[in-house]
């Protein structure tokens, strides 16, 4: 099973302001585009999965954590799978890619945080959405 990968960002200062930018992600894969900003009354969504489907989570806004675990059945997974945790915030354009296989919960840690996340596969393109409930993993 592919792992999980940060591919860090880099950002630059000069005279004219600030650039972030992250020349080491190909986004050729990359199908669809949304950004997901969680209320102050519910910082954390997931768990959601997918069996087929690669995602890739970049921090446009303030900070997340997200938590990944590789899913070992998708009808009923064990309770106690390890869990890999990233933290990302919008200094750097870092991405996380999220190979398939993993459930992710999104945890936002700064009020007003915006995920930028990108999909290789079309909406509605794949019947390939797992969700389990909040603390079903922990």
């Amino acid at each position: 099973m592919k792992q999980p990968l940060r591919i860090e960002g880099k950002k630059h200062r000069d005279a004219r302001g600030n650039l972030k930018y992250n020349n080491n992600f190909d986004a050729s894969k990359v199908k669809r585009v949304y950004t997901i900003s969680n209320t102050i009354e519910n910082p954390t969504r997931g768990w959601q999965g997918h069996k087929i489907e690669s995602r890739w989570f970049s921090c446009i806004k303030g900070s997340f954590k997200v938590s990944l675990i590789a899913i070992d059945d998708w009808d009923t997974p064990s309770e106690v799978l390890p869990k890999k945790e990233f933290h990302l915030s919008s200094e750097t354009l870092d991405v996380l890619y999220t190979p398939p296989g993993y459930a992710s919960r999104l945890e936002m840690l700064e009020l007003d945080s915006i995920l930028l996340a990108m999909g290789d596969y079309a909406l509605g393109a794949a019947d390939d959405e797992y969700k389990y409930d909040l603390e079903y993993f922990n």
